[in-house]
């Protein structure tokens, strides 16, 4: 109420001295505390309990670093790094796109629903980790058993969340579109998928995570290929820097992947609320 009020009197009144705006590095530093406050936190933490505990397996953050380091700097690491996004980008689309077209089928018709929504929900809480020996046994140790795992652990979730944001979208959104003589089609473009999208994207969000781990677990216990390829041979090894500095670095992706799609998220549902 004060700052329109004072915005409004500065447009009244140019000559008005206009409310006081805190110097760029303030802005700066405070967005960093906000956004990152906690992981510098936890990462001076982890510092002072390597160099206190002296745990085998829980070497100081700043050993984690330089391994990184030392494996990007190797000759393969970058290439084993980009054939996993590689698949784990395939498999995230897949998921999409057959989450979302599965999950609006389900959600606007009631028979669609009725003959899949014990399976989806089946397959939801089963560890897609276990179709991995099956996947194997049909496309063997190729990249589609890879892309195959990424895809199951994430389309379920999609499924789930859009299909669910369809059939709970409010009646009277439905009713008034049929009072203005909207045809069935325009209703689910207009109405139907605005107001499911902030659940769908929901799902999305779930689905980024679920699909990082799906690109792990199908390397380290099918392929041994790639990052968690990397993975397997450093634990069997008892290298616990290696092991700590990939997942530091997949910890960072997830983060980053996490940041674009919760923008998106926030840019296309600003008209909620």
């Amino acid at each position: 109420m004060t700052s329109t009020l004072t915005r409004q009197l500065a447009i009244a009144d140019p000559d008005a001295p206009r409310p006081s705006r805190r110097p760029l590095p303030v802005r700066i530093l405070r967005a960093v505390v906000l956004d990152w406050g906690s992981l510098i936190l936890l990462g001076i933490v982890w510092e002072i309990l390597g160099h206190a505990l002296r745990l085998t397996w829980l070497p100081p953050l700043s050993s984690v670093v330089v391994e990184l380091v030392r494996l990007f700097a190797g000759e393969d690491f970058l290439g084993y790094l980009l054939s996993s996004l590689s698949m784990f980008a395939i498999g995230l689309v897949l998921a999409v796109a057959v989450g979302l077209v599965v999950g609006t089928l389900m959600g606007l018709s009631s028979r669609v629903y009725a003959a899949l929504d014990i399976y989806v929900n089946a397959l939801m809480v089963t560890p897609s980790l276990i179709f991995a020996p099956i996947l194997f046994a049909i496309f063997g140790l190729s990249d589609i058993t890879r892309i195959s795992v990424v895809f199951l652990y994430g389309v379920f979730v999609i499924i789930i969340n859009t299909s669910a944001g369809i059939r709970t979208v409010d009646q009277p959104l439905l009713d008034m579109a049929a009072s203005y003589g909207a045809r069935p089609w325009a209703t689910v473009r207009r109405v139907v998928i605005p107001a499911a999208f902030p659940l769908t994207v929901a799902g999305l969000r779930l689905a980024v995570g679920r699909c990082v781990k799906g690109m792990i677990n199908g390397e380290m216990f099918i392929a041994l290929v790639g990052i968690g390829g990397v993975v397997s041979t450093a634990s069997k090894s008892h290298n616990y820097s290696a092991v700590w500095a990939i997942s530091l670095l997949l910890m960072l992706i997830a983060i980053l992947l996490n940041q674009v799609v919760s923008r998106a998220e926030k840019k296309f549902t600003s008209w909620v609320g």
